[in-house]
């Protein structure tokens, strides 16, 4: 193929043009060579998700997420960083799945079972325990727990308390260390002192329910003194205040704190015509009788379903003041007494109440230095009570005599399902025939 040239001056020569039929030659066609090899449309991102990705990585500065919607929602959820602010997420996030990250991020065992299965209320309650467990009285600012209150008050049902920390001890004086050793040994160490003071708090927490706590130090080591364990009366007095503050509250339990009858005085004068409480739980600590009369009178002003007060000091007095109680007693259903000191006097006093009592449904009388006598009115009791479910007699020496007495009321009982009649000394043919009385009776070999 050829073409005519121009000749005229300053003509430009081009070469020949050649037409180039792609249809015929598709190797000929085009083509676009990208620099990255791996480049292609399939993985460039949707614009709305580069807009929900600006939002992941700029949520604490602005949060936003009630206006998208439900498919979005759950894409910035997923990828929402644990570690936010709570002043960010508390009120704003009630995806569990969010929650769950945060629980499991932070603590290696979460059993979510032990709070309905919300995760959101494991880790708010979770988190306020740590803050007052950690709380140094006169060294931390009380900032930390109160500036929780806005973020937690909707989610915190219960609270278990572990520990409390005293405040920092002052060092001593040269002229004392001469004395110190036996100070300590006496558990003269100062001062007493004061721990967290529950009264700012309790009643901002409008759906607490259960209050655990114990007035001690874990893991003290070589740091031991006695007064790391102690609850003082300034303690049980703002304790108290702020219990009676707390309307919703349910569940009470004040154990291992060394609780004695002026501070059991103390915690129930405040208790008294309380509208919610259930269940208060007073064990392991210094009870006695003078104790044990306040907590009889509580009885008769409240509307407790399950009291729990073993391992005290609690004699015969103190078990007829709480007998006393009982007697004309319409709510309470449950009733632990055990590893106390009532003896017969206290004992036979709580059976006698059983013959007017038509409530309670569970008593636990175990290793109260109870005899004869004691099973003898128990006797009466299964004869005449048809309300009382279960009894532990425990520990306790019947001896021969009462277990016949307590086989022969049992005769004529029909309702008791469980009695626990171990290491009374009753011998093996009563154990035998109380265990056989009734198809629904059980017994604890």
């Amino acid at each position: 193929m050829t073409a005519t040239m121009s000749k005229s001056p300053g003509a430009r020569m081009y070469p020949p043009v050649a037409k180039l039929n792609l249809a015929a030659d598709p190797r000929k066609m085009r083509r676009i060579i990208a620099e990255d090899p791996e480049w292609s449309l399939t993985v460039v991102p949707l614009l709305s998700n580069l807009c929900l990705q600006h939002i992941v990585r700029n949520f604490e500065e602005k949060p936003i997420l009630e206006e998208l919607l439900p498919r979005h929602k759950d894409f910035v959820l997923e990828r929402l960083s644990p570690s936010l602010p709570l002043q960010v997420t508390a009120n704003l996030i009630s995806d569990d799945g969010y929650w769950k990250r945060c629980c499991k991020q932070r603590w290696s065992l979460c059993d979510v079972s032990s709070y309905c299965h919300s995760w959101k209320r494991m880790f708010f309650e979770r988190h306020l325990e740590n803050i007052i467990e950690l709380y140094i009285p006169n060294a931390t600012d009380p900032k930390t727990v109160l500036g929780m209150v806005p973020l937690c008050r909707n989610y915190v049902k219960r609270l278990d308390i572990s520990q409390l920390m005293p405040p920092i001890k002052e060092p001593q004086k040269s002229e004392d260390d001469d004395n110190s050793d036996s100070a300590s040994d006496m558990g003269m160490d100062g001062p007493s002192m004061d721990h967290f003071d529950f009264g700012i708090l309790l009643d901002k927490l409008s759906h607490l329910e259960e209050f655990h706590v114990v007035y001690r130090v874990k893991g003290c080591g070589m740091n031991f003194e006695w007064n790391l364990f102690e609850f003082t009366f300034h303690d049980c007095e703002s304790l108290a205040k702020a219990l009676k503050s707390c309307k919703t509250l349910r569940v009470l339990r004040i154990h291992q704190s060394k609780v004695d009858d002026e501070k059991c005085r103390q915690l129930v004068n405040n208790l008294l015509d309380h509208p919610s409480l259930r269940e208060l739980n007073l064990s392991h600590n210094l009870i006695g009788d003078r104790g044990a009369r306040a907590i009889g009178k509580l009885l008769n002003r409240s509307k407790l379903e399950s009291l729990t007060v073993y391992d005290n000091n609690i004699r015969g007095p103190g078990a007829q003041a709480i007998a006393y109680a009982l007697a004309k007693n319409s709510s309470l259903l449950s009733l632990n007494l055990r590893l106390n000191r009532l003896g017969d006097e206290g004992g036979q006093a709580i059976a006698q109440a059983l013959l007017k009592n038509r409530t309670l449904k569970w008593l636990h009388l175990g290793g109260n230095e109870m005899t004869e006598p004691t099973a003898t009115v128990l006797s009466q009791v299964l004869v005449q009570n048809n309300t009382l479910r279960s009894i532990n007699l425990s520990c306790n020496r019947l001896g021969m005599d009462g277990g016949k007495v307590l086989e022969e009321g049992m005769c004529h009982n029909s309702s008791m399902v469980e009695c626990d009649i171990r290491l009374t000394e009753v011998g093996q043919e009563s154990d035998y025939c109380i265990s056989q009385v009734s198809p629904a009776f059980s017994h604890h070999p």
